[in-house]
């Protein structure tokens, strides 16, 4: 009888490694198919079969990484990326940069040739050790296991130290030497909690109410800016992705009033959460001579620092309580951003009695519903469709900004990555965020993400999921304007040669958005009439493009 194969000293250590992560609170691993990796990706299997984490698996790399960094975004608990050697871990990047920027923590796992194959042209070798340095400065080269005693506690030292304190992204290589895997023989592991370090907060401000403050709320900022804004009684510029649009103080059309007599001349301290990147009036307002600003740290890789003219950074922000604020100083700014907001809608409550009034006013509203969809019909329709039990995903595109300007006070939780504002990886963030917010069953919600046609395009091959992959109910909202119409608004606009601006900014698309969905499988509903908008964003099972026509 055949004595049992040895087990391989690549798959003892893979298995310790996810273990230790496993206990440590990691629910979520992403994985890319590859023979150097196979260790991992196997032990990840097995531990999703024995129910103790959660897997993914995808084909493209690029798509990978992004989805690692939905989930993390959603959860707050890091998710591992998986990797096999080569040009594999390079398509990661874009991801791992904007996990770096935005401080989400995303730990990257790759899989690796030895000492002895590096540097002498073997096949899928190039020097991945430290590849992301620039902006994942905490990163490990582990050399190959061979099977001593010890390697497994090693192993779960290295899992806790991947883990202690990490707020961005970590890379570990992992290096294998044939033979690359054995059968997988699970350890006891009893799965831990996340619980992430508490970061020491360094410096700590206390700033008392004053006229003249205001709050700017950009992406990531939470909630805290909403509450630091009522206490010190300061309007709260609150971009849509922040997380604190909502709140007595919001001030919706900031950009309007900041450049205002009377509102925008009048500010002079700013108080800076998260990371505003959806206009130029905020940093414009920053670099005005006589005004004070004060940014409270992110997680990211830079402190947000317009023109360099930020006068203190502060890990944490309290307000001196003994003095009240000065209520007229908000109300002022509320008050103008609501009317600057409101639209005659022509309610049946404003027509008469009589009936040619009446009949005339049926006709009108028929007129608008079949009139084609502005960019402020989708945004708002998308705003209002979109409740605190859903996600909103916003991707890089017109289509945030216009939001930006019109969404009224709501407290829903709003997602984009604006650590970079790159168009890249949209479809696999949103895929990741809806899967791990719809988990718990007893809350039902739909995930949407709004964004343009090239946005979608960037990211098709994240349409796809292998079979026997788990998909969330996910609305892909896109607007389609045939190409890149984000720079109809910019300088280039007005100084280049239309035809040259086109060619290389627009880059006119046609593709068939109904073909495309059904060849990935998913469900396509097309608008071209304001009515049609309220239907389509219809909640329903599974995963639908909403392609909504729009005009250049």
């Amino acid at each position: 009888m055949t004595p049992p194969a040895p087990d391989a000293p690549a798959s003892v250590y893979a298995t310790a490694l996810l273990a230790g992560l496993v206990r440590r609170g990691v629910t979520d691993v992403v994985v890319c198919p590859g023979s150097r990796s196979q260790a991992l990706a196997l032990a990840a299997a097995r531990f999703e079969q024995a129910g103790l984490l959660h897997l993914h698996v995808r084909i493209d790399e690029r798509s990978a990484g992004f989805l690692a960094l939905g989930l993390a975004a959603e959860t707050g608990v890091p998710a591992v990326v998986v990797t096999t050697s080569g040009t594999a871990v390079g398509n990661l990047h874009p991801a791992v940069l904007e996990a770096a920027h935005s401080g989400v923590p995303l730990l990257v796992v790759s899989a690796d040739r030895p000492e002895e194959l590096r540097g002498v042209g073997a096949n899928q070798t190039t020097r991945q050790a430290g590849i992301f340095r620039d902006v994942a400065p905490q990163s490990w080269d582990v050399p190959p296991p061979v099977g001593d005693a010890g390697e497994e506690d090693a192993a779960d030292a290295l899992a806790a130290e991947l883990l202690d304190g990490i707020r961005g992204p970590r890379h570990v290589n992992l290096a294998f030497r044939e033979p690359l895997s054995s059968p997988v023989r699970l350890p006891e592991i009893e799965p831990g909690e996340w619980v992430s370090a508490a970061v020491p907060a360094a410096d700590t401000i206390e700033l008392a109410p004053a006229p003249g403050t205001v709050v700017v709320a950009g992406t990531g900022a939470g909630e805290q800016a909403e509450r630091i804004a009522r206490e010190l009684g300061a309007p709260l510029l609150a971009e849509v992705a922040s997380g604190a649009r909502f709140g007595p103080n919001l001030v919706a059309a900031y950009r309007e009033l900041l450049g205002t007599a009377g509102f925008g001349d009048r500010v002079e301290r700013v108080v800076v959460f998260g990371h505003p990147t959806l206009s130029r009036e905020v940093p414009a307002l920053i670099e005005r001579r006589g005004v004070e600003t004060v940014v409270v740290r992110t997680a990211g890789l830079d402190d947000y620092n317009p023109g360099r003219r930020v006068a203190r950074f502060a890990d944490e922000l309290v307000v001196d309580t003994s003095r009240e604020p000065d209520p007229s100083w908000p109300r002022r700014w509320v008050h103008a951003s609501r009317t600057l907001l409101e639209v005659d809608d022509g309610s049946v409550a404003s027509i008469g009695t009589d009936y040619a009034e009446r009949a005339a006013f049926a006709r009108e509203q028929l007129q608008r519903m079949r009139a084609p969809v502005t960019r402020r019909d989708l945004a708002e329709a998308v705003w209002a469709a979109s409740w605190p039990h859903d996600r909103l995903v916003l991707g890089a595109s017109r289509l945030i900004r216009e939001l930006d300007r019109v969404a009224p006070g709501k407290r829903i939780p709003v997602h984009a990555n604006r650590g970079l504002a790159g168009i890249d990886g949209t479809v696999a963030t949103a895929t990741g965020i809806a899967l791990a917010s719809q988990r718990d069953e007893t809350r039902p919600g739909v995930t949407r993400v709004l964004f343009g046609d090239l946005a979608l395009l960037h990211d098709v091959g994240s349409l796809l999921g292998g079979e026997g992959e788990e998909w969330p109910r996910l609305q892909l909202v896109v607007g389609n304007d045939h190409g890149g119409t984000i720079f109809d608004g910019l300088e280039v606009a007005r100084s280049a040669d239309p035809a040259l601006a086109d060619r290389v900014l627009l880059t006119p698309q046609h593709v068939d958005l109904a073909a495309l969905a059904s060849a990935y499988g998913w469900e396509h509903r097309l608008v071209t009439e304001r009515g049609q908008l309220d239907g389509a964003l219809t909640p329903t099972p599974g995963r639908v493009v909403v392609e909504v026509a729009l005009a250049r």
